[in-house]
């Protein structure tokens, strides 16, 4: 199980890094071949940019079913579920549930599709819905970003950063439990299920077997999800772009006056009792296409970006600086503190929305996913600042 966990977080790394590089490299040949203009942008920033985004987890993905299969083919498969079952049945789902759970740690997108193992409807159900609130790779960007606000100067001490990224990885475990107890006994409600199963024989895994079965799975998750990221992703580029600012406007002030910048000073009433202003709002809408988006958002909003994707100092010092109108600080500790914690729990990723559609045949559980994850974000977020004003942070 360790292996397993340890290759989809850190084996995946290269080929993703290798797509996420070709798909640059895509775009700027596009860009270079192409006359300036919307279509150019479109093609580059909406459809290629979501194509990409659907395509870089096909490594998670393929590694994912492939140490699955094996598992299964071996025998071991059913040993796990049955050694975890008495855990998972404290809050209602057997031991089948552990090994989807266990991979949304890397990603939720190969965790969800592993819930096909379960036969259980209502254990199924639960347990795609409960999926995201394992904190994924997507997050460690904008946890990485807030904790260097937080803490001042250029290095951050380990025992710090540790300790607070343990902090939230313990707030999203406990919630999925927390949610998944929740569910079994009012929502999906029913018996707790009886782990009845044959332990097959341990045997040699049929490797054609198990490399045509992950094949098989990649290719349904690029064609049926792909479609819905890829509309989704054109949409977020649209509300970015439009209208568009005149001439010579900086980029910061371009966003500011698009359809998602207006949509963040629309919603700055609602998160503005969490401590975030409009400007955050913004990151907050536009990381729906995926968490880590944030950052990268936040370094256009203020006009801080680095020289490459890591280079995040001219951004810390951004947000350092940025203020509210009245001319205090934005980005106090408590905001960042509490802004880790509403991306713990809330349903930033469109990926994620589309294979729970997929997975379900129907919108009404991914769209009841967005609800509970981003109520529940609000209302903890709240607590966590207001909690915070009121013992003087």
């Amino acid at each position: 199980m360790t292996l397993l966990f340890f290759s989809i977080f850190t084996f995946a790394e290269h080929p993703m890094n290798w797509i996420d590089g070709h798909v640059a490299a895509l775009a700027d040949w596009v860009t270079n071949h192409m006359a300036p203009g919307d279509l150019r942008d479109l093609i580059t920033d909406g459809a290629i940019a979501g194509v990409g985004g659907v395509i870089i987890f096909l490594p998670q993905i393929l590694i994912l079913f492939f140490f699955i299969g094996l598992l299964e083919s071996t025998g071991y498969m059913a040993r796990a579920a049955f050694i975890m079952d008495r855990l998972m049945s404290r809050v209602g789902l057997n031991g089948k549930s552990f090994i989807p759970l266990l991979s949304s740690y890397a990603c939720a997108i190969p965790g969800i599709m592993a819930t096909r193992t379960i036969e259980d409807h209502k254990d199924r159900l639960v347990t795609i819905l409960v999926a995201p609130l394992m904190s994924c790779s997507a997050r460690l960007p904008v946890y990485l970003l807030m904790i260097a606000a937080i803490v001042p100067g250029e290095q951050v001490p380990v025992v710090t950063k540790v300790g607070l990224m343990l902090l939230m990885y313990a707030l999203g475990t406990c919630g999925a439990f927390g949610f998944a107890w929740l569910f079994k006994k009012t929502l999906l409600k029913g018996e707790p299920p009886l782990m009845i199963m044959e332990l097959p024989p341990y045997r040699l895994p049929a490797i054609g077997d198990v490399a045509r079965q992950m094949i098989e799975r990649a290719w349904l998750f690029l064609k049926r999800a792909g479609t819905i990221i890829l509309g989704i992703s054109i949409v977020l580029w649209f509300l970015v772009t439009y209208p568009k600012a005149p001439e010579g406007v900086p980029e910061s002030e371009h966003l500011a006056q698009s359809f998602a910048g207006r949509a963040g000073h629309l919603i700055e009433p609602a998160i503005k009792p969490l401590g975030f202003d409009w400007q955050i709002g913004i990151g907050i809408i536009t990381s729906f296409a995926a968490r880590e988006v944030f950052v990268s958002t936040m370094g256009v909003v203020f006009n801080a970006q680095g020289e490459d994707d890591e280079d995040t100092a001219p951004l810390r010092q951004a947000l350092a600086t940025s203020t509210w109108p009245d001319g205090r600080p934005l980005f106090t500790p408590l905001v960042c503190f509490t802004l880790m914690v509403f991306y713990v729990f809330a349903m930033q990723c469109v990926a994620t929305v589309a294979v729970v559609k997929r997975e379900t045949n129907s919108w009404r559980w991914p769209l009841f996913q967005i609800a509970y994850l981003t109520g529940t974000a609000w209302v903890l977020s709240l607590i966590v600042y207001q909690t915070g004003r009121a013992l003087g942070f």
